[in-house]
């Protein structure tokens, strides 16, 4: 258990107590920085004051995924609440835990909604309370149907998450609306967490820049402008080929027929993962297309007779794939393509010096200085130009760096 809490983490503690001048509102609402406290004093108030309210009822406790509830809230959730003389029993089949305390038990069930088709799975339920750990990441219609779900008398709703874009949904419909919810609405900062020491402050802050450290570390709704990776900007920021040999090899392609392809050669060099070569070729630039084949020969030329571990390409890319495979050669494996939350594990690696672009990689280095967040539209995303290296790179990232479901990434840099 914790030694100590700040002003605000108490203050999400006890809202729901009688002697409380919050207790009529009917939700909470946690915002703020990363690593900012929100989630372990939002998930002990939540299970304490369903013991105070309820016995032998059901709950829900919400995130993108089951993974991420179990690894983010639940873990060190049992263990507070032991700490604290309860019981625990947790059915991993059946994605619920039970806590006990004397004659008294209550069961919270695990849900994910990381898309559209998620709110099918919480249909049917009926709960006393519900807790939706960074719903910012949530898609509504899953949001909407949890909430729906909580139809026991005087149940209550638990949010928490990181910032987003402005005209995000969630922002809209409840931070802005709070007082006609009856909201109470805390916002976080690194401060607020009194187990966070300066040091650790002070890496937290290092792995973000742009929108992503005003949100995440500032804790601001705010818009992306500007360059998508603006510390990517300068010749300093591009390392010389390692010597000798890498440890490992991989390939990360974006396939274009039209648009262009870009395919990015990695070697893994005492803990750092570095591009070291490309293959890259713009078919309105040259005036004319390849055929799948001819850029099956670029691939061969840029593993120059190297073990390639795997070619990770586009999903989208059926024909390439499947002239990769028919040549048995490679282990072809398909990418992630989610776009944001790609971006992000790019950032944050390229801070964190896990991943380095070589200068080797010209294109590469010129899609850096010309890739730029769309700013005419309500949501996150960047320009589709210019795109096409930083594809193949955001590939690599998420499927060989990025270890967890929201963009938590495995960093082994050797100083």
């Amino acid at each position: 258990m914790y030694n100590s809490f700040s002003p605000k983490q108490l203050k999400v503690l006890s809202w729901w107590c009688d002697s409380s001048l919050y207790k009529e509102c009917n939700s909470i609402i946690c915002d703020g920085a990363v690593r900012s406290g929100k989630t372990v004093c939002m998930s002990l108030s939540f299970v304490l004051w369903a013991f105070y309210r309820f016995d032998n009822a059901s709950f829900a406790i919400c995130s993108k995924t089951i993974r991420s509830v179990r690894r983010n809230v639940i873990s060190p959730l049992i263990a507070n609440m032991i700490e604290l003389g309860f019981s625990a029993k947790e059915r991993y089949s059946e994605n619920y835990v039970e806590f006990y305390k004397g004659s008294h038990r209550n069961r919270f069930y695990f849900f994910g909604g990381k898309d559209e088709g998620s709110a099918a799975l919480i249909q049917g339920m009926t709960l006393s309370g519900i807790m939706l750990d960074e719903v910012a990441l949530m898609p509504r219609s899953f949001v909407e149907q949890a909430l729906a779900r909580c139809s026991v008398d005087g149940s209550k709703f638990w949010f928490n998450c990181n910032p987003e874009y402005p005209q995000h949904w969630f922002r809209q419909e409840w931070i802005l609306k709070q007082k006609e919810k009856k909201v109470l609405y805390i916002h976080f900062t690194m401060d607020d967490n009194p187990s966070l020491s300066k040091e650790v402050v002070q890496r937290y802050k290092s792995l973000y820049s742009g929108a992503f450290y005003r949100r995440f570390v500032e804790g601001k709704w705010v818009a992306s402008a500007g360059a998508v990776y603006p510390f990517m900007q300068s010749e300093s920021a591009f390392y010389p080929v390692p010597e000798g040999e890498a440890e490992r090899y991989i390939i990360s392609c974006d396939y274009g027929t039209v648009n262009p392809s870009s395919f990015g050669l990695w070697g893994l060099f005492e803990g750092v993962w570095y591009r070291i070569d490309e293959y890259y070729y713009d078919s309105r630039a040259e005036g004319f297309q390849r055929t799948d084949e001819e850029h099956y020969e670029g691939l061969r030329k840029l593993s120059g007779g190297k073990n390639i571990e795997m070619i990770i390409v586009d999903p989208s890319a059926a024909s390439f794939i499947q002239t990769i495979r028919r040549h048995c050669e490679f282990n072809v494996v398909p990418a992630d393509n989610k776009v944001l939350d790609g971006i992000r594990c790019v950032s944050s690696a390229l801070h964190s010096g896990c991943v380095r672009i070589c200068k080797t990689c010209r294109a590469a280095m010129r899609e850096f200085n010309l890739y730029r967040w769309d700013e005419s539209g309500a949501k996150d995303c960047p320009i589709k130009e210019n795109d096409h290296a930083m594809d193949d790179i955001r590939y690599f990232v998420t499927k060989v760096v990025m270890t967890g479901d929201e963009g938590i990434f495995a960093i082994s840099v050797t100083r």
